[in-house]
């Protein structure tokens, strides 16, 4: 009987001690993403109208390490004048916000590192790209923020802000 009960007693300690390893290895293969994170408020769709047209910006989550956006400017009912697909990627601790252009740079993607971030702005660059070389974001309340674009245009300093509420 004795050995019964340390037999037992042994098998329930080798179960319990196998069941917390496995258990601290789950929670140390979790993957964050915390610059990511840090974009978070833009998720949602974002815009704009003006007597010049329409501007939208749409955000949303494709996994754990990637946003995906879309900005396009609409004038009149239909007439899409410029739009662009935006990823917003997270990989090896950085933070690359990768734009794609119809008709521009061979349709090849152009990528921006962030390079600051606070809780109400994400600064993003790539001094190698021609225009822009500085992409700002700046969330300025709960509903409304402003996209900026800087950089050298025919070689001269140029800034471009876009202010949209959410919608």
């Amino acid at each position: 009987m004795k050995t019964k009960v340390i037999l037992f007693s042994s098998i329930l300690t080798l179960v319990v001690l196998s069941s917390c390893k496995k258990e601290i290895k789950t929670e140390a293969s979790v993957k964050t993403y915390p610059n990511l994170a840090k974009a978070e408020w833009f998720i949602g769709e974002w815009g704009n109208k003006s007597a010049e047209g329409e501007l939208t910006e749409r955000w949303k989550k494709e996994n754990d390490s990637v946003y995906l956006g879309e900005s396009y400017f609409v004038v009149g009912q239909n007439d899409t004048v410029f739009a662009e697909q935006v990823r917003l990627e997270e990989a090896n601790g950085k933070l690359s916000y990768i734009v794609t252009v119809p008709r521009q740079n061979q349709e090849l993607p152009v990528s921006f590192e962030m390079a600051s971030a606070t809780e109400n702005q994400i600064v993003f660059e790539n001094p190698k790209h021609d225009y822009p070389n500085k992409i700002i974001y700046n969330l300025v309340a709960k509903d409304s923020l402003i996209a900026e674009i800087s950089g050298l245009k025919k070689g001269k300093p140029n800034t471009e802000r876009f202010v949209m509420k959410k919608r």
